[in-house]
């Protein structure tokens, strides 16, 4: 089985254009923000724009779709008008993923800004409570993201992605996604495949691969366990390709869309280069 590849792709130009730049780019897998990621909110989506969406991806080769949310929500903020501006706006965002029928919003699950970790997880947790309540019957999953743990960002830790799960009403709702570069950074080894089969049999062990859905493909700027996300291309970075070969030959991750968050220029020709370094991994049998 040929494995799901991609990279975040741009929707310059409205959101149906991301899927005929994936196409051209030859991707399988692709993510893409709905709205501009810097704001609270965004007009409704055009309707004419959610069907040419919805029947180019139809058409396309791209098998797996996911959106990451806006950089400003903070499910766990400890002040509360940017709490449930937070909240509103993740219901906003699950909203317009199920118009798109994008099954998945990746997002990171917040920073306690001083409340504590477990009380910053508490919170997270309850704000998921209430936002699938007022989102109940979507078929979109509420995509956890591995963290690197910079300033009071949770979810650096495989406990604490369990402890939001845990706590959270509607367990079917949510999925998770391993970035390479911040569990590199949060501290996790993948280099070397002893490293890379203990991080895995923890991340098993502890939150379990059936709930990991995607992963982030990025190398790291910063060395491990230095909790600072910085994203390089693959093989450039502190991970090295030794640590991308260990995923690429992981015969449980085969189904796993990979999609690349790596720096890009206008065209996302870098993306081409790193997918090609990472189909070179692939161990020929």
């Amino acid at each position: 089985m040929k494995q799901l590849l991609g990279a975040h792709t741009s929707t310059a130009g409205g959101i149906s254009k991301s899927v005929e730049r994936a196409e051209k780019l030859g991707f399988t897998a692709m993510q893409i923000f709905t709205k501009n990621n810097n704001r609270w909110f965004a007009n409704p989506l055009d309707k004419k724009e959610i069907e040419n969406f919805k029947n180019k991806l139809n058409k396309s080769h791209i098998k797996f779709v996911v959106s990451h949310d806006s950089y400003l929500i903070n499910l766990c903020a400890s002040r509360i008008e940017i709490l449930d501006k937070s909240r509103k706006a993740l219901v906003d965002e699950l909203e317009r993923c199920e118009q798109l029928e994008i099954p998945y919003l990746n997002f990171h699950p917040g920073s306690h800004t001083g409340r504590g970790e477990e009380n910053g997880l508490k919170v997270i947790a309850e704000s998921l409570n209430i936002i699938h309540e007022k989102t109940k019957g979507f078929k979109v999953s509420s995509m956890l993201e591995l963290t690197a743990g910079q300033g009071t960002a949770l979810g650096y830790r495989f406990e604490h992605i369990a402890r939001i799960i845990e706590l959270v009403e509607d367990k079917a709702r949510i999925s998770v996604c391993i970035d390479t570069a911040h569990i590199f950074a949060a501290g996790y080894d993948i280099r070397s495949p002893k490293a890379y089969k203990k991080t895995m049999k923890e991340f098993n062990d502890i939150i379990g691969l059936d709930h990991l859905h995607c992963f982030h493909m990025n190398d790291s700027k910063k060395e491990l366990g230095t909790k600072v996300d910085r994203h390089e291309h693959i093989g450039k970075g502190f991970i090295g390709k030794e640590g991308f070969r260990n995923i690429m030959n992981d015969k449980k991750l085969v189904k796993i869309p990979k999609i690349l968050e790596t720096p890009k220029g206008k065209e996302q020709l870098e993306d081409l280069e790193n997918i090609k370094i990472l189909k070179s991994l692939i161990n020929k049998k």
